[in-house]
Formats: C-alpha cells, sequence, structure tokens
C-alpha cells in the first residue's frame, strides 16, 4: 500500500551537480512531451526542484534543450 519514500538524488549525492551545462542529466528530469517532471514523480526535494526548473529554463534560453519534444 505506502510506497517507501524517495530521496532526492542531489541530496543523497553531494558531488552530483545541478548546472545548465549539463544537459544530459537535466534531461533526466523532462517528460517525453517536453514539461519539467514535477517533485512526486522525479522524488527531489523542494530546494532541488526549485533549481533544476531554474537550470533547464537556463538550458533552454541557450539552446542546449528544447522546449518542445521533437516531431517525426
Amino acid at each position: 500500500m505506502f510506497q517507501r519514500r524517495k530521496v532526492c538524488r542531489f541530496c543523497a549525492d553531494k558531488t552530483a551537480v545541478l548546472s545548465y551545462r549539463e544537459a544530459k542529466t537535466l534531461s533526466l528530469f523532462i517528460s517525453e512531451t517536453g514539461r519539467i517532471t514535477p517533485r512526486r514523480i522525479s522524488g527531489t526535494c523542494a530546494k532541488h526542484q526549485r533549481k533544476l526548473a531554474t537550470e533547464i529554463k537556463r538550458a533552454r534560453h541557450i539552446a542546449l534543450l528544447p522546449y518542445a519534444p521533437s516531431h517525426y
């Protein structure tokens, strides 16, 4: 019935870098529709979720990440 509490990967691993230049890491927190994954799904804490959203928006602004998914 109850699931185990997800641990924030950035709190657990202090060496994990949360930067707009790490496009591969940031892309793990973007859904297939191009939206930022919510906290309840990704398991990040509030502090790192805010930082994550800011860094994704920065990466999108300088074209390291797409705003929308590619349509084939």
